[in-house]
């Protein structure tokens, strides 16, 4: 067995991986660049070596500086994560022709895998299913209807040049075959110069499920069930689980099975994954394998109780697998959410800078009556006070639940995000309550293009209706008073003028453009129980308690004899003295005042906020690396302004409306905060 292992790679995985070392008795090295001195893995590890500047091109992308610090520091064996250099063959063979262990598959694996032409033929030599489909040119129209029939309706007819969605229909019979082959060549011709036509397989209702699978290099391979991948965005996994609420058994054996020969017939060594395309009637298709452990791994784990990097580790170092396929158990449900840097409500702009607060729900793993392991994972590589940098992806943590069945990991979950704790940045997490809460991901019935579908036109805080809204307001109501009751209790006030706890109060809501809601609020302490109180709101009774410590964000409790976690914070929002209170994505800013204060309250006019249509704001932190016009030019509605760049994407802004350039107040180069001005109109 090696003792000191390399892990070429940063953040999460960098920790994970070296947790799995740490807890073998193998020493890590961890690599950073200029952006990562003071890194979590940093920190972690037993050594670091300092490889580059914070572009990744200039850091973790050098295979050179990498091979160099792991003979500087004597690493038998590099780990590469996953990203950068994970499926790199180059990068594969370097480490093999240096006598250094790549604890991943060999060269020639990720090699025939990475090619999507050369991995489909494989497939297929494998008889591994491929979605049929006939890729030589097509000589017309009644050609395109026979091959439609051949391969089974639906059918989706592609122009090889396609893009952007032209030249692209899907028929249902022939007469659609025979109609969309025309427009089709007819759109492909007029837009591209091209108008060779193909056909394929149209699947519906696709869904992706993902095949774990793990190889040694004494042939042995097995799979280790599935992974449930489809609540996407943009391609993008959101939430991934283990198992998938819509697979057989018998599917999953089959895809299982077809998984195993793809690996085997790449002489495949160390963990992978085999994805399909799933239809509506569980019809699946190859669509690639990923030679590397992937992102949502730890779902697998869960449920398997294996731990994959411990796995990969032996098999770099010759091990054969300590399992066969019937020792492969299925064990609970486990759910995984990305926790990732970006703003929900901007469109999911990127969203960097220093974490004020970051307090992850307490990890917990109990032994259940059936000796599964059930609980809260949070694998993160950030830490409270660290820094979010602008230049690699906006993943800050992964949160992972285990529960007994799917109910009890959805509901495990909704709890975990109440109680995770981001201060200082933006995070998706109310986006992930949502989904979490809707009604189809809640009932399994969903498909790649559910995100899409259901929050097509963005994300809004009116998506994330509350169950019972008028808890949020009951709730600021006990808290303020225990502010009170903590108040009252300090001693030196004057007499006749002590703070009054009080029991009656005027819960103010405070909504957009002055739309503020009252609430006429009673609270009333239960002498027999320390901080429990009942609280009256429109009629509703709630008795809540919680010994949450004033002043901490997380705030824990039952409310009419049922658990609850939710964040109370004071003058977190807009308005200093109001009461931010946030549970299950949905978040309230509210003042709880005396009846006498909320009178006078309604006689305050409303103060609107200044015009700001007159300045380019910057939506998101991040680097200003183009300013598109001149002070005195003229811009036209959707003429590009500037170019901001962050977490490896760029952001063009656009003219909102006609107008002429005053100033430009922001230069190329510039690191901007979110809201800062780059430009002012005249």
């Amino acid at each position: 067995m090696f003792t000191k292992i390399l892990i070429a790679n940063r953040g999460e995985i960098a920790c994970r991986v070296i947790a799995t070392a740490r807890k073998m008795g193998i020493k890590t090295v961890a690599v950073y660049s200029d952006a990562d001195k003071e890194a979590r893995h940093v920190k972690l590890a037993d050594e670091a070596v300092h490889i580059g500047a914070a572009p990744s091109r200039e850091s973790y992308l050098l295979a050179d500086k990498i091979i160099a610090a792991a003979k500087q520091t004597g690493a038998q064996a590099i780990h590469p994560g996953y990203g950068f250099l994970s499926e790199n063959e180059a990068f594969a063979q370097r480490c093999e022709d240096e006598g250094i262990a790549f604890i991943g598959p060999k060269a020639h694996s990720i090699a025939a895998m990475g090619d999507k032409i050369a991995s489909k033929k494989l497939a297929n030599e494998a008889k591994v299913n491929t979605i049929p489909g006939y890729n030589d040119a097509i000589a017309g129209p009644e050609q395109a209807v026979e091959i439609a029939k051949g391969i089974g309706y639906p059918v989706m007819i592609k122009a090889s040049a396609g893009g952007g969605g032209k030249g692209l229909r899907v028929a249902y019979n022939d007469k659609e075959a025979f109609e969309g082959f025309a427009s089709c060549q007819n759109e492909a011709r007029n837009s591209f110069g091209d108008d060779r036509i193909f056909i394929e397989k149209f699947v519906q209702e696709p869904r992706h499920i993902e095949i774990q699978i793990l190889g040694d290099s004494h042939g042995n391979v097995i799979y280790l069930n599935e992974r449930e991948c489809s609540i996407q965005r943009r391609h993008q996994k959101v939430i991934e689980e283990a198992p998938s609420p819509f697979i057989s058994d018998a599917t999953r054996k089959a895809m299982g099975e077809q998984a195993v020969a793809l690996a085997k017939a790449v002489k495949y060594q160390s963990a992978g994954t085999v994805e399909f395309v799933v239809g509506k009637d569980q019809d699946f298709y190859f669509l690639e394998m990923n030679t590397r452990l992937q992102v949502e791994h730890p779902v697998t784990e869960c449920i398997t109780g294996l731990d994959l990097v411990e796995l990969m580790i032996r098999v770099a170092a010759g091990e054969k697998l300590p399992l066969t396929q019937a020792d492969v158990k299925r064990d609970g449900w486990a759910i995984e959410c990305r926790i990732n840097a970006e703003d929900p409500f901007r469109n999911f702009l990127p969203s960097t800078g220093r974490l004020v607060r970051f307090q992850p729900p307490e990890e917990s793993m109990f032994q259940s009556d059936t000796s599964k392991k059930l609980g809260v994972r949070v694998d993160t590589g950030v830490y409270e006070g660290g820094e979010i940098p602008m230049y690699y992806d906006s993943m800050i943590a992964k949160l992972i639940v285990h529960g007994t069945d799917r109910n009890d990991a959805i509901a495990k979950m909704r709890a975990a995000l109440n109680g995770f704790v981001i201060r200082g940045i933006s995070s998706n997490i109310p986006f992930q309550a949502a989904l979490l809460a809707h009604p189809k991901f809640v009932s399994g019935q969903f498909n790649t293009g559910f995100i899409a579908e259901h929050y097509g036109k963005g994300f809004h805080a009116e998506d994330v209706p509350h169950s019972d809204p008028l808890f949020l307001v009951a709730l600021a109501a006990f808290m303020h008073r225990r502010y009170r009751a903590r108040a009252s209790g300090i001693s030196g006030q004057l007499a006749g003028h002590e703070v009054k706890v009080g029991e009656q109060f005027v819960v103010v809501t405070l909504g957009a453009e002055g739309q503020n809601q009252h609430y006429d609020v009673t609270v009333s302490d239960f002498e027999d129980k320390s901080g429990s109180s009942a609280v009256m709101v429109s009629g509703k009774s709630y008795q809540i308690s919680s010994t949450a410590t004033l002043g901490q964000i997380r705030v824990q409790g039952a409310c009419n004899g049922q658990g609850f976690t939710a964040q109370v914070e004071r003058g977190a929002g807009k308005n200093p003295l109001a009461l931010r209170i946030a549970h299950n994505g949905t978040q309230i800013e509210a003042m709880v005042l005396s009846p006498l204060g909320a009178r006078l309250h309604r006689l305050m006019p409303y103060k609107a906020p200044p015009d700001l249509s007159k300045f380019l704001l910057s939506p998101m932190p991040g680097l200003l690396v183009d300013v598109a016009v001149q002070p005195g030019q003229k811009v036209q509605a959707g003429e590009k302004l500037a170019v901001i760049e962050a977490m490896k994407m760029e952001n063009i802004l656009f003219a909102a409306q006609d107008g002429v350039v005053g100033k430009i107040v922001a230069g190329k180069g510039e690191s901007l905060a979110v809201d800062q001005v780059i430009l002012e109109f005249q």
